[in-house]
């Protein structure tokens, strides 16, 4: 698999614990769930010596909106699920030592300068010599860079440079890339024994978060979920091992705040029959979702209610007058192509194709009349013809109110084209006086 490019993103979780040390079971739980949670994200997302992750990020980008947005998300949600520090960085080795110096990301400095300031307990391999080192007076990743490799080799062990080079970018990385999981359940031991069910909401919140990122990277929503509890041992008999709560939603969702609302609902109701030391949550009927389109009008709107649906119900509102589409008309004439009428499902589906030559995708107000030279339009440069002619004659039928006239027209359209100008759609006319005049009348997207 590929390592970590410079494009990769590091999400620490307590980095300053345990540097290199086998992490406690509860620890791992911790590192399982947010790696879940992660997974939303991006497919690369892996352990880094038992105590932090590093997540892949860069062809994520324009999914969550960009750098700047995907990083105030992670920067607001990350914390709920324990972590306390972020970096961002070109490299994971990099990213994690940051993240132990508190130094959120590089902002508008490289990444040599940024490293070489950082102490040597930064990084896991120079924090083993540390004592060492200082009594030689290296005390930052820079001082150590600039012995020579050689007497780094000898002296101390490979592992050192290994980790140098990748901090540095002159080695790749090599991940072993975290796997989200078929089945969704996550746990959590209480710091303290809870008393009142509503008191486990804040416990169970970072569950639900594990829970929303499993369904959001398996593009997937949940009709409910069960939260069970585990009694502490010093319980009465009649307590039991514990409790259950069951949430159904009347759809399938993925959305925390819905999911947090209806569990601190139904935690208020809840009485405990002794102190709560373990929480387990279980995710329910599983279904594929289907994304929302990113289209101006989308089919359906959020809550499956649908186009028609919604113009309906404006119109109710406002009148049927003001909710108006364009609808195309029996007519070849390009002003009075489109007619706009009420909205309705039967007009929003009706399409016809009424003339031989393609349509402009924007008409003129009134036609352009164009310069001719050598019997040839011109408009930003001589013309060139691509398609036509194609004869459009009629209206007399259509009177103008009021006026003893019609617009009747005869006409003959070409589709032409200018290196400046574009595609262009045009009209060659012959006047009243017999002299043929040539019309600019649409343009072409």
């Amino acid at each position: 698999m590929p390592t970590a490019s410079p494009a990769s993103r590091t999400t620490p979780n307590a980095p300053s614990e345990a540097l290199g040390g086998a992490a406690a079971p509860a620890r791992n739980d911790a590192l399982a769930g947010l790696a879940v949670w992660c997974l939303q994200f991006t497919p690369r997302v892996a352990v880094m010596e038992d105590c932090a992750l590093v997540m892949e990020v860069e062809a994520s980008l324009r999914l969550f909106k960009g750098m700047k947005a995907l990083k105030e998300r992670i920067g607001d949600e990350a914390p709920d699920l324990g972590v306390i520090s972020i970096a961002w960085a070109p490299t994971a080795m990099a990213a994690l030592a940051m993240a132990r110096a508190r130094v959120p990301d590089l902002g508008e400095r490289l990444l040599q300068p940024v490293l070489d300031s950082l102490p040597l307990v930064c990084l896991t391999a120079a924090a083993v010599h540390q004592e060492t080192l200082s009594r030689a007076g290296i005390n930052t990743l820079g001082q150590l860079r600039a012995l020579p490799r050689g007497g780094i080799s000898r002296r101390f062990d490979a592992a050192l440079l290994a980790a140098l080079d990748q901090a540095y970018g002159l080695r790749p990385d090599a991940h072993r890339w975290c796997v989200l999981p078929e089945q969704f359940s996550a746990r959590m031991e209480l710091a303290c024994r809870e008393d009142h069910a509503p008191a486990l909401l804040m416990s169970a919140r970072p569950l639900l978060m594990q829970m929303c990122g499993w369904l959001s990277a398996r593009h997937a929503g949940a009709t409910g979920f069960t939260l069970h509890w585990v009694h502490d041992s010093m319980r009465a008999k009649d307590a039991g091992d514990g409790g259950a709560l069951t949430i159904r939603t009347a759809e399938p969702i993925r959305e925390l705040e819905h999911f947090v609302r209806l569990l601190a609902e139904h935690l208020a109701k809840t009485q405990l029959l002794a102190p709560v030391g373990e929480l387990r949550l279980e995710v329910l009927d599983v279904q594929a979702l289907q994304e929302e389109t990113a289209s101006l009008l989308p089919e359906t709107v959020r809550g499956g209610e649908s186009l028609y649906l919604v113009l309906e119900r404006i119109a109710a509102r406002i009148g049927p007058d003001k909710v108006l589409q364009p609808t195309l008309g029996d007519d070849h004439r390009p002003e009075w192509m489109t007619r706009w009428q009420a909205a309705s499902k039967r007009r929003l589906r009706k399409a016809q194709a009424l003339a031989e030559l393609p349509e402009p995708t924007f008409l003129l107000e009134e036609p352009l009349k164009l310069a001719v030279r050598d019997h040839r339009p011109h408009y930003q440069g001589p013309l060139i013809m691509l398609v036509g002619p194609d004869s459009v004659e009629g209206g007399w039928w259509d009177r103008v109110p009021d006026q003893a006239v019609t617009r009747n027209v005869v006409r003959d359209y070409w589709v032409c084209a200018d290196e400046t100008a574009g595609v262009l759609s045009v009209f060659q006319q012959r006047l009243d006086d017999g002299e043929v005049a040539w019309y600019l009348h649409g343009v072409f997207a």
